[in-house]
């Protein structure tokens, strides 16, 4: 590109140089060969007159006398009536510029000169056109390679930019040249290397959080049907496998919720839903793990109240919380249900030493662990429960309690409803 661009540029100053240059060669050459011949002609008006004056006056002319009146390497020749031809200078030999002029007194006076001397002009003349269109070809290769670099590089730009974007590196340069056009493929470039990257964070994300997610279902499911064949009592395999498929159940939803998530995170399908279901449903699933570190896990605060979401979100919000205190907790791990205003706050606490206080306000966000842990779980959660129309919040970091924030809907009525309090070990 950047050769045609120069190859362009230079022929059409050579076109211009050609005509313009042409013409004025020619111009000029015209000009002073007839300003040279006006000269001649002057100078043979002017001796004709001296000569004129000179006859009235002394009536006598003689070489000597009109060689100091001739100037340059002129010949001159006189030719006065009744007398000798008077001949002043070196006749020039070959092309000659010749002027012929009568005086008064009937003498003729003829001057010559070398036309060489018009032909030395003419080419002084064409010297300087010729530099001139040497300037003028060298200032065009000039600005054509400026403007090729100008034009080519940004276009190479654009090249490896599309380049890096093919091969997985969507980083926007956020460059621009000055040519509008270029500065819009910059922009439309720039623009699909932000979506591409938003799209390959999600990605990543969502493959990150599929495996946190689920992780414990899967190790859940597993120790069910460990227990099941290890046991022979057909009552117990029935209650372990009817366990093992609501957990399968439950896994399903954890997908589906996943991918749902991962198109629009506020595309989730609220219900009213009994929150002491999903509490119960996460103790049974979580005793066979805290009973193999000889913990314990319990529920108390009010009972029988409704909140509106998706039971299998606000399930997996909760798995979270309990399987973070499982990991970087300690003792007894509480579930407790309260009413605040027109919301149903579920907490979960623990007995550990809790959350340091340079990560209480980073608790959520991603990659923020306390110990060598993914950092995961609390943000995914905190965006499960945000995407459901609820809220995760760190209420206390020693001992720590997590609270779940869920809108209210009044409870049915019932004939006794006092809270109590149920341990699972």
């Amino acid at each position: 590109m950047r050769r045609r661009l120069i190859q362009s540029t230079l022929a059409v100053v050579l076109i211009v140089i050609a005509v313009f240059g042409v013409s004025l060669v020619i111009v000029e050459t015209r000009t002073i060969s007839s300003t040279a011949q006006e000269r001649v002609d002057l100078e043979a008006v002017r001796l004709a007159s001296i000569v004129d004056s000179r006859l009235l006056g002394t009536g006598s002319v003689d070489a000597r006398f009109l060689r100091e009146q001739i100037r340059d390497a002129r010949y001159a020749e006189i030719r006065i009536p009744g007398k000798p031809v008077i001949e002043v200078g070196s006749r020039p030999t070959g092309e000659v510029i010749r002027g012929k002029a009568t005086g008064e007194e009937g003498e003729t006076v003829l001057v010559e000169e070398p036309s060489s001397s018009v032909t030395r002009e003419v080419g002084r003349t064409l010297l300087i056109i010729g530099l001139v269109a040497l300037l003028a070809v060298v200032a065009a290769v000039l600005l054509a390679i400026r403007q090729a670099n100008r034009l080519a590089s940004p276009l190479t730009d654009l090249a490896e930019t599309a380049e890096r974007l093919g091969s997985g590196d969507p980083r926007p340069r956020h460059k621009r040249y000055g040519v509008p056009e270029l500065d819009r493929v910059a922009d439309v470039l720039d623009s699909s290397a932000e979506r591409i990257a938003r799209m390959l964070t999600a990605e990543r994300r969502l493959a990150a959080d599929a495996s946190h997610q689920l992780r414990t279902p899967l190790t859940a499911l597993s120790m069910r049907l460990e227990e099941i064949t290890l046991t022979d009592e057909p009552e117990t395999v029935k209650e372990e496998a009817t366990i093992a498929l609501s957990q399968v159940e439950r896994l399903t939803d954890v997908v589906d919720r996943l991918l749902t998530n991962s198109r629009d995170p506020r595309s989730g399908s609220a219900v009213t839903f009994e929150l002491d279901d999903v509490i119960q449903q996460q103790i049974a699933e979580w005793r066979p793990a805290y009973r193999s570190e000889g913990r314990a896990i319990v529920s108390s605060g009010k009972r029988h109240l409704t909140a509106v979401g998706t039971p299998g979100a606000v399930a997996q919000v909760l798995a979270a919380l309990i399987e973070n205190s499982l990991m970087h907790g300690g003792g007894t791990v509480a579930l407790r249900t309260r009413v605040t205003g027109n919301q149903v706050v579920v907490e979960v606490t623990d007995e550990g030493a809790g959350v340091p206080g340079d990560l209480g306000a980073r608790i959520f966000e991603r990659a923020i662990s306390g110990r060598n842990s993914t950092g995961i779980g609390l943000a995914v959660a905190r965006d499960l429960a945000e995407a459901d129309g609820g809220r995760l919040e760190l209420l206390q970091g020693r001992p720590p309690v997590f609270g779940l924030f869920l809108s209210r809907t009044p409870p049915p009525k019932k004939s006794s409803g006092d809270p109590g309090r149920t341990t699972v070990r």
